[in-house]
């Protein structure tokens, strides 16, 4: 056992020391390492002709090719893409199109579709109504409040919602107040996800990410001096129901956190927005991503999406289809604007805010991380040394540590970002 844990140590240790190679060679300095298990890192510092007559292309190959030798990838699986947007042409890749599990790198899939299909200015609407008449106060009738799946639902939304019917001269109600559910199906939980993990909830009707919208909601009635002497029930809005209120949110306002933070919830309410059809379901969705997937030229055939966070261990996809993803949202500045303004900054915010916080890399890689157990992932964009515009793919499957893949991924921004 003491020994399994050397070796885990000594694996950190080697990509940490060619991650610091990289970064103090980025800044006009040799370093030469003696060891031999690492002595790979030091190569290209050493001046040689050969070395200086490399194109920047073959440079960055070379460095890439000499991180692969590592340990690591004896006993795990890795797909690179990478891709050069600037000389539009593939730059390095390596098990490409093996399949593996994208871990949250999968939101930025998610999100490239909705903003595809969608745009930025799409709605989740939560929408209050009622059917009825209104007489001295009592509303002899039924009250819907239909859920958008807002993952920002929050308890100011449901005072909003009790004083809008204040609003109308109703303080008792006779008749039932619903939950309407039906814009989604109802399973709770994603297809593959681990009963164990932190799963989010997947009701259309969440508030404060809790799937307990119709206690909240009879107590703001009930704060509100609102009179309802029943239960909140689960029922579909008729057709002809008077509109009392609507809250929402936009994609553009679920995003930054759905992809700066990682949030499931966030993910999983933006996915469930691909159906056109109501209910929706994930099969509905994944069709959505499907057809996306072809209109790219590739086989959807060849990918399976489970979910829209990267939860499930269903999910497997390559690096090259995460390229294309990429490829995708550049070449269209509605959905790459804001996909690269949400995205993680290396050193700088969100999930990669600990990361490359010095070198070439900093505030200079935007990009989506992904972990899971022994899974490891960073998709993204980031300015080459040479000013050239790099999309990129590193998918890590079978990591001892999440720690070994992520100081893989970031030597290789290092070298990529570095001259």
């Amino acid at each position: 056992m003491e020994m399994f844990r050397y070796q885990g140590k000594l694996k950190i240790i080697t990509l940490a020391l060619a991650l610091l190679s990289l970064t103090i060679q980025s800044r006009g300095q040799d370093i030469i390492v003696i060891e031999d298990s690492v002595s790979y890192v030091a190569q290209d510092t050493l001046p040689s002709p050969k070395a200086e007559s490399l194109s920047w292309q073959e440079k960055i190959r070379k460095k890439i090719d000499d991180l692969l030798l590592n340990d690591l990838f004896q006993t795990s699986s890795i797909g690179i893409d990478i891709y050069d947007l600037t000389d539009n042409q593939v730059l390095y890749h390596h098990n490409e199109r093996l399949l593996l599990r994208p871990a949250s790198t999968m939101k930025m899939i998610t999100a490239v579709t909705a903003l595809d299909k969608l745009g930025t200015s799409y709605k989740y609407s939560t929408v209050t109504s009622y059917i009825g008449n209104i007489e001295g106060g009592t509303l002899y009738g039924d009250i819907y409040c239909k859920g958008g799946f807002d993952p920002m639902l929050e308890l100011s939304d449901l005072n909003l919602i009790t004083r809008e019917i204040k609003a109308l001269g109703i303080d008792t109600i006779r008749g039932n107040v619903y939950a309407d559910v039906s814009m989604k199906d109802g399973k709770l939980l994603g297809e593959g996800w681990c009963w164990d993990d932190d799963n989010p909830v997947l009701s259309p009707l969440v508030v404060s990410r809790k799937n307990d919208f119709s206690d909240k909601f009879k107590n703001r009635l009930l704060n509100s001096d609102i009179y309802y002497d029943d239960q909140v029930k689960i029922g579909t809005t008729p057709s002809g129901a008077k509109l009392i209120v609507t809250t929402s949110r936009t994609i553009g306002d679920v995003l930054p956190r759905m992809m700066k933070k990682s949030d499931n919830l966030y993910a999983e309410s933006m996915f469930y927005q691909l159906s056109s059809s109501r209910p929706s379901t994930a099969k509905l969705c994944r069709q959505t991503v499907n057809s996306l997937i072809s209109k790219m030229g590739l086989d959807p055939n060849n990918y399976y999406i489970a979910d829209g966070s990267g939860l499930s261990l269903y999910n497997y996809v390559s690096a090259e289809l995460e390229v294309e993803f990429l490829k995708y949202a550049y070449r269209n500045k509605d959905i790459f604007q804001p996909l690269y303004a949400a995205m993680p900054i290396a050193g700088v915010d969100g999930t990669l805010e600990g990361r490359m916080k010095s070198g070439y890399a900093l505030n200079n890689v935007h990009a989506k991380t992904g972990t899971v157990t022994k899974i490891s992932a960073l998709t993204g964009y980031l300015r080459a040394y040479n000013g050239h515009i790099i999309c990129f793919a590193i998918i890590n499957n079978g990591v001892e540590k999440a720690s070994l893949g992520r100081a893989f991924q970031d030597a290789v921004c290092q070298a990529l970002c570095s001259p």
